[in-house]
């Protein structure tokens, strides 16, 4: 009986031992048990400017069950917000709208308690909690304007220099009617700054709002200054070119496929393919080898020579022509052209009319073999259709050197130049930059007039 009864206990133990063990299994793998604690995210710089809301982030696979948030200010302990949550939230997104302080605090802490769902803890849940010390920054940027051009023309550029002073800077830089970004580039000393800004020929005459120089620093103060301008218009003119089925054969096609692009069924959709799809990815390329590839070095002088037109040459086409396509008697499409096209003889030299550094070299759709030459202050000059390359990419060219000779590459019948200026990836009225005059006054006079300003200063 003994011997049963020992058999049985053991029976008994061995069963609740498996029991325990099992249970413990459950408890450790089950995703119930889940102990990894919850995520916190303040959305912060390191600065707080006592205006803006805070963005917290709060993570978690099991769900957030509550949370308490407290402001610490030396020995002031202050709760700012505390809830609990029923429904199973992965993630909760908070803000921390900010208390009055005393005027003279420099510093405040953050911190954030969490609990998640987990049955971990004896069914407590996992506690996550973070402190976030952050500076009070309430004062905003200096952002002063020091010399403007004294008009812009659409279409066309100018120039300004611009103090911008913070601590905590984080961002400057110069809007045109808040839709398109100029950066700044540093100009003498620390605290300077200077650039190039266009009039973009979409913006029309009656759409001109405002050029504005920004300054926002780590705490998010910002400062808006405007840019004081005349504004002039542009004289467009508007010409109709018929597309035939030769062309789209010979040119349209070809440069398709040469682009890696599908080619559509019929004429009328591939030439609008090739005519606004492929433009549309050629300009953007161009935006984008001219911001990532300009020159941001500090500015201590900017000698510039006029452009020269092709030598022996004829233009054939200027900028700011808006041509309208048809083909059967029907309009299909519409296209700006943004630069010259000059032509004198096959595969004439083309030779460069200031010093610079060669950033792009390669095919580029309807612009064929295309050249970009880097001059500096975020100012490139571009040349399309060549049939070859006399410079590759990164070389540094001198003025009067050959960097390639004229095609009919690209979306193009007749062999011959476009020549193109950039201002920050933007195509601008190269006229203005082939006149001594305009130079002088619209960009040399304005870089001389802060000079005098900015070495005066301590």
């Amino acid at each position: 009986m003994r011997r049963q009864k020992n058999s049985l206990l053991n029976i008994v133990f061995g069963l609740v031992l498996i029991l325990i063990i099992a249970g413990g299994g459950f408890v450790y793998f089950s995703p119930l048990f889940e102990k990894q604690p919850a995520k916190i995210v303040l959305n912060s710089s390191g600065f707080w400017n006592l205006k803006d809301s805070l963005s917290v982030d709060l993570f978690d696979k099991s769900g957030i069950k509550s949370y308490k948030i407290y402001y610490k200010s030396g020995n002031n302990i202050e709760k700012l917000s505390e809830n609990t949550i029923s429904a199973k939230q992965e993630k909760v997104v908070l803000n921390i709208k900010p208390l009055p302080l005393r005027p003279n605090i420099k510093e405040v802490t953050i911190a954030i308690e969490v609990y998640d769902n987990s049955f971990w803890n004896f069914f407590q849940g996992n506690k996550s909690y973070k402190e976030y010390k952050l500076s009070i920054d309430k004062k905003r940027p200096l952002a002063r304007v020091i010399s403007n051009s004294y008009n812009i023309k659409r279409g066309g550029s100018a120039a300004l220099v611009v103090e911008v002073r913070d601590e905590n800077l984080k961002d400057k830089y110069i809007t045109f009617n808040n839709e398109y970004r100029f950066e700044l580039i540093p100009y003498l000393k620390e605290g300077y700054y200077a650039a190039i800004i266009a009039w973009p020929i979409d913006i029309k005459f009656d759409e001109f709002s405002r050029v504005n120089l920004v300054a926002i620093d780590q705490a998010n103060n910002e400062t808006t200054t405007k840019v004081p301008f005349y504004i002039k218009d542009l004289k467009i003119k508007n010409d109709k070119l018929t597309i035939s089925d030769n062309f789209i054969n010979k040119v349209s096609i070809p440069v398709l496929q040469k682009s890696d692009y599908e080619v559509p069924n019929t004429n009328e959709e591939i030439f609008i393919k090739q005519n606004r799809e492929l433009r549309a990815n050629n300009v953007n390329t161009i935006k984008e080898q001219s911001l990532n590839n300009m020159s941001k070095e500090m500015i201590t002088s900017f000698n510039l020579k006029p452009f020269r037109r092709l030598s022996g040459s004829k233009t054939f086409a200027g900028f700011a022509e808006k041509r309208e396509y048809s083909y059967n008697g029907q309009k299909i499409d519409e296209a700006w052209h943004l630069g010259m096209d000059w032509a004198s003889i096959k595969h004439a030299q083309v030779k460069i009319s200031n010093n610079g550094k060669v950033i792009f070299n390669n095919y580029l759709g309807i612009y064929g073999n295309t050249l970009i030459v880097d001059h500096g202050f975020g100012l490139q000059t571009l040349y399309a259709h060549t049939s070859q390359f006399q410079v590759a990419k990164n070389d540094e060219v001198r003025a009067g050197q050959i960097i390639a000779n004229t095609g009919s590459t690209g979306a193009v019948f007749g062999d011959h130049l476009h020549f193109g200026v950039l201002v920050q990836g933007i195509e601008v009225n190269p006229v203005e930059w082939m006149d001594k005059n305009w130079i002088r006054t619209r960009i040399s006079n304005i870089l001389a007039e802060a000079k005098q300003e900015i070495r005066s200063s301590k």
